[in-house]
């Protein structure tokens, strides 16, 4: 069973699916980078986190992983 989920983070909404068959939560990435940048705008937010993927992939850093995308509903698709 696929629970999705909206937690809170300072106050902000951040998307979450939890996934059975590993036992664990998974959370918007944008969402996070969102927080942690104030950034309302959800492009200037995809476009940050697209930049600094792309340099830290450049820069040979594991902090970006192979993992693929999970279909979440943006924020302007929700409302």
């Amino acid at each position: 069973m696929t629970k999705i989920s909206i937690r809170f983070f300072d106050d902000r909404e951040v998307r979450a699916v939890w996934d059975e068959e590993q036992a664990k939560w998974w959370f918007s990435v944008l969402d996070i980078v969102a927080v942690l940048t104030d950034q309302d705008n959800y492009e200037r937010t995809r476009n940050y986190w697209k930049y600094l993927k792309a340099k830290l992939k450049r820069e040979n850093s594991e902090v970006v992983s192979a993992t693929t995308q999970l279909k979440l509903l943006a924020p302007d698709v929700c409302r």
